[in-house]
């Protein structure tokens, strides 16, 4: 258990900002870090120790927010589209189409192009901080964006 506590007294403020930026909100980045801990603590014996503890932490976090982020939008998705700002309803459908579409290419992409991806869009992540979490270097993480921007260029065409 002390383990545990020293990971949570060193990891905390660093994934706290991680889920901040994923969420851009400080009361759903607590509470996703929280998740995190508590799931962490739940599974660790699964922790084979083939990451950092950091990374480790933060693929928890992402995949909490990921899970609630689906959540929301099918939440979302079943309220009616309300014409705001004199938006019509068919350019609404135009764009949630373009979306859906979008994620679908991006759902069938291989790793790891999809998530170096997702992190660095919906996620907000610096190179540097993606090739932190695959242990990698920050050309890397550059060169696989890059190349996974234009796989899904491909997809979409």
């Amino acid at each position: 258990m002390t383990d545990f506590e020293e990971w949570y007294a060193k990891y905390y403020g660093d994934v706290y900002k991680f889920t901040l930026s994923l969420c851009h909100n400080e009361a759903e980045a607590e509470e996703l870090t929280q998740n995190a801990f508590f799931k962490a603590l739940n599974s660790i014996d699964s922790f084979k120790g083939e990451c950092s503890v950091y990374a480790w932490l933060c693929q928890i976090a992402k995949n909490s927010y990921f899970t609630q982020y689906k959540r929301k939008k099918r939440f979302a998705a079943q309220e009616m589209p309300e014409t705001a700002g004199g938006t019509e309803p068919e350019q609404t459908v135009l764009t949630q189409e373009s979306a859906m579409e979008l994620h679908r290419a991006l759902h069938d992409m291989e790793e790891p192009y999809k998530e170096v991806i997702m992190l660095r869009i919906f996620g907000e992540l610096s190179f540097a901080r993606i090739a932190e979490l695959f242990s990698k270097t920050e050309t890397w993480a550059r060169v696989t964006y890059h190349r996974g921007k234009l796989k899904l260029k491909e997809k979409l065409i």
